[in-house]
């Protein structure tokens, strides 16, 4: 039994997170061309070390890069949806995030064969009316919530929230298997700029990994079969420092004795009750 799972997650949004800001110059477009450079790059690298992953990619994508999307699917990685062309589905109305929801898992069958299971939210952001409209779906689990850092949960209906208290609803079939900004490449390291706003990035990625390391080990240390779900974007993270730091740090916490596994099995082993990241027990004086 491993001491716990590290789900490496990559975000292959290509073009679409350029079309969703609006920018589509010929620079920011030649940005999200790089993310298909990449992608061979980081598969390659999981290959090697035989490291399955979980890719979240939009419905563009899919469309734009079909060969690549195939070649996810051939070596055995799953492939789970990410919007169609990473719209801010809190932003929608549910007739209109419906729509979404269908063309984006149309876009991925008709792209790679595949029946998803998964999604993640494009800005992490759900709305009141995602998780129904999964569960409708049949999709088994959500890959956008913060509520945890080592455990999946279940993902509820009808909470209300206001500045009185708080009143959680009732918790679905569907999985939440929960994420984190500090967990995430592109706030570390992705310079963006727009007219409403600036993210800096260009940080320091061996420091950026040696955080999630430190992560990591508080997790193997306080918790029995802990998660812990770190995304990558290619357009980010394929850069060739920055391949080289993935690396090294792929190869580190291996010594750890963790599992590698997809969102999808994680999602499953949740599912079918294992208690995943529940807090070690106190030792005995």
């Amino acid at each position: 039994m491993p001491h716990g799972y590290v789900c490496l997650t990559f975000d292959f949004d290509a073009l679409s997170v350029w079309v969703d800001r609006g920018q589509l110059s010929a620079t920011p477009r030649s940005r999200g061309e790089f993310g298909a450079v990449a992608v061979p790059r980081l598969l390659d690298l999981l290959s090697r070390r035989g490291l399955p992953a979980t890719w979240f990619v939009p419905g563009h994508t899919a469309r734009t890069y079909p060969d690549l999307c195939r070649r996810i699917r051939d070596l055995g990685h799953e492939i789970a949806l990410h919007g169609y062309a990473h719209e801010n589905v809190a932003a929608l109305d549910e007739d209109a995030e419906r729509a979404v929801l269908d063309r984006s898992v149309e876009a991925l069958r008709e792209a790679a064969g595949v029946e998803p299971v998964g999604f993640r939210a494009p800005a992490w952001d759900l709305s009141e009316n995602t998780v129904a409209l999964l569960n409708e779906r049949g999709l088994r689990y959500d890959s956008s919530l913060m509520g945890h850092d080592y455990a999946p949960y279940r993902c509820r209906i009808g909470d209300r929230v206001d500045a009185e208290s708080a009143r959680w609803g009732e918790e679905t079939p569907l999985v939440e298997v929960p994420v984190s900004w500090t967990l995430d490449d592109l706030p570390h390291l992705e310079f963006l700029s727009s007219p409403t706003r600036t993210l800096p990035g260009l940080g320091d990625a061996e420091r950026m990994f040696g955080d999630w390391e430190l992560d990591l080990r508080y997790m193997l240390r306080e918790t029995e079969q802990g998660v812990l779900t770190v995304t990558c974007h290619p357009q980010v993270i394929g850069r060739g420092h920055r391949l080289l730091r993935l690396e090294e740090w792929l190869d580190r916490i291996t010594a750890y004795g963790v599992e590698f596994a997809t969102v999808g099995t994680v999602a499953g082993l949740a599912a079918g009750g294992a208690q995943l990241g529940r807090p070690k027990a106190a030792p005995a004086e």
